[in-house]
């Protein structure tokens, strides 16, 4: 887990209903810059997700780290989106196979209060980091 998620996740976790973390979480969402229209290809849509996200997931080939950069047309997923860029970015291929973001999202509270659709579009945007780092782990 990198130092920038436990930066964002204290205002979730000192929430005290969900409104408010819902609250926080689009408010992170708007701390990502939005990604270039011409970037917004299909081919860069992530399978799974019900609102449109588009990610895009690189390693740092000097650094050995974990770059992802993504967008989203709904507020409260590129605020799901902001958090796990936020879990991932900055890690190595091994250290993001050993983080659990179900977990991590489990311990703010917020897998309990996802949709479904939304509980399956964090899924399809972890497995695909993931995916990535299977491929560039040593």
């Amino acid at each position: 887990m990198t130092h920038t998620y436990q930066l964002v996740t204290k205002s979730i976790q000192s929430s005290s209903s969900w409104q408010q973390k819902y609250r926080e979480i689009m408010l992170l969402g708007k701390t990502l810059p939005p990604l270039a229209d011409i970037l917004k290809t299909d081919d860069a849509l992530v399978p799974g997700c019900e609102s449109k996200v588009w990610m895009f997931v690189e390693f740092d080939l000097t650094e050995n780290v974990l770059v992802v950069i993504g967008d989203s047309d709904t507020r409260i997923v590129k605020g799901l989106l902001a958090l796990i860029l936020a879990l991932y970015n900055g890690l190595t291929p091994e250290e993001v196979l050993a983080v659990n973001a179900y977990d991590e999202f489990e311990k703010l509270g917020l897998i309990s209060h996802l949709s479904a659709s939304r509980g399956n579009g964090v899924k399809a945007m972890v497995e695909t980091i993931q995916t990535m780092a299977k491929q560039k782990a040593l």
